[in-house]
């Protein structure tokens, strides 16, 4: 194993061990007595399977059906093993039929090792766990639905959405923190499932004081004072990452190297957010999976697990590479038909606060929506806390509700029109109109930068105070050019 060589792991398929035991097998089937064969103290231990001269070439994948990890050889290297019997016991073996095959989920180069003894074999099958762990944060990360499936299917993770807002100017300059969480273990021991957003979810939305009013995006204004599902806190950007660190700490799990974190890490477009968290040197634990919603959303419309939709820029169908903003993304929801119908909370999105909470419940209703119960905003006017004092927020007009179905379902007969509630269907243009506001994929324009690349505040109308201006951006309305 002093050597270090890497290899393409196509074409590595057969499990070591799986070669020796479908051997001892084939001979009990065909009633060979191997024992009194002059090459059957080959096949006497698993040892001796092993003792080849130059040793048996193998390397460890982890296979992309099971998600288990191997340690693998090629067919002509078993090929070689038989010839070296033929040649120097002059009988012939056939091969094996019932060796386990595995298909490598890795497709970089991987370690090539030989191993000629029990103990080196040993060693390779304690490094299993890891290669599983290290496959299954790939997994999860490019979002394979059965991957993610399973976490929630366990109801032991807990799962922890982020979301953080910060200038199109200064890429450092963190803005809003938010966060959402989910402790699935702790619900499922008092018997308690699905969660309930409006009970279950731990929550949090923090204002940096430095940036606040100060700072204002142009082209995708962010709304601090707006969180519609607690109350706001002003921090100082010196205290934020103290405070972030404080709170992945106390959902984490020790970090270990061959099993994944209680804490599964939720972003709706993970490398924006992830960029920030490094900036402010944010530990994470290395065993942590994260998931981003925008991913695991676009492999299930990709492999037909959501329903039809249409692009309202082309009013044509949409692609199946495209990429749902988190807003989008919720507004997509009501894309099927049904007699029972929910509403959607109204709220201001870019909202590190807001983003975070719908964020983990869009997770949800993607994963399994029967049962979910959609949150409530607190519509009252509620007092933002900073420090010592406290100022009273003010809301902006909301917006008509938004109806999506309780029950979701995929395949529609026609693409020229989609069944609506009342039974009658909706043209693509009417659907477009419908989502008027929606903005599909990373970047909605030339002009207007993507989601994770641009977030900061808008300004606040400060009590007794303000520009007219400034009560048209809280407000939402836009007059002329302005």
């Amino acid at each position: 194993m002093s050597e270090f060589q890497l290899v393409d792991p196509r074409g590595w398929e057969y499990d070591l061990h799986s070669v020796y035991s479908a051997y001892i097998g084939y001979f009990q089937t065909h009633n060979i007595p191997w024992y009194d064969k002059s090459w059957g103290h080959l096949f006497s231990t698993f040892e001796n399977f092993l003792a080849l001269d130059n040793g048996w070439p193998v390397i460890i994948v982890t296979d992309a059906r099971t998600g288990r990890a191997h340690i693998v050889t090629r067919l002509n290297s078993i090929g070689a093993f038989l010839k070296m019997i033929k040649t120097r016991f002059g009988e012939t073996l056939p091969q094996a039929s019932n060796m386990v095959q595995v298909e490598p989920f890795e497709t970089t180069k991987r370690h090539l090792r030989h191993v000629s003894d029990l103990a080196t074999y040993r060693k390779l099958h304690n490094t299993l766990p890891a290669a599983v762990l290290v496959a299954q944060k790939l997994r999860v990360r490019n979002g394979e639905p059965d991957s993610i499936h399973d976490l929630w299917d366990k109801q032991d993770k807990t799962f922890l959405a982020i979301d953080l807002e910060w200038s199109e100017r200064n890429e450092k300059s963190c803005l809003e923190w938010g966060y959402a969480a989910v402790r699935c273990g702790p619900l499922r021991s008092l018997g308690v499932w699905p969660p309930v957003p409006d009970e279950n979810y731990r929550k949090g939305h923090y204002i940096v004081q430095e940036y606040v009013d100060k700072v204002v995006n142009k082209y995708c204004p962010t709304y601090p004072w707006h969180y519609s599902f607690g109350e706001s806190q002003v921090i100082s950007k010196s205290r934020l990452p103290e405070l972030i660190q404080a709170v992945i700490s106390s959902l984490a799990s020790p970090d270990s190297e061959t099993m994944a974190n209680n804490l599964v890490l939720v972003t709706h477009g993970a490398g924006g957010d992830l960029a920030r968290l490094e900036e402010m040197k944010i530990k994470l634990p290395h065993n942590m999976l994260i998931v981003d919603t925008a991913v695991f959303e676009r492999n299930l419309y990709k492999q037909g697990s959501r329903p039809y939709m249409v692009d309202p820029k082309t009013n044509t169908e949409r692609q199946s590479g495209s990429t749902l903003s988190l807003e989008n993304l919720l507004r997509s929801f009501a894309m099927t038909s049904h007699k029972d119908s929910i509403v959607l909370p109204n709220i201001k999105f870019h909202n590190s606060g807001n983003d975070a909470f719908m964020c983990l419940f869009a997770l949800q209703m993607l994963i399994d929506p029967r049962g979910v119960k959609v949150p409530t905003p607190k519509h009252a006017s509620r007092n933002v806390n900073m420090g010592a004092m406290t100022m009273p927020m003010m809301r902006a007009p909301i917006p008509p509700a938004l109806m999506i179905p309780q029950t979701f379902y995929t395949g529609y007969a026609t693409v020229g029109g989609l069944p609506t509630p009342n039974g009658q269907r909706m043209s693509m243009y009417d659907l477009s109109s419908e989502f008027g506001q929606m903005r599909m994929g990373n970047g909605e324009s030339p002009k207007q930068p993507s989601r994770s690349a641009s977030k900061s505040p808008g300004p606040r109308l400060t009590p007794g105070g303000g520009s007219t201006r400034n009560l048209r951006r809280l407000s939402g309305f836009r007059f002329g050019d302005e």
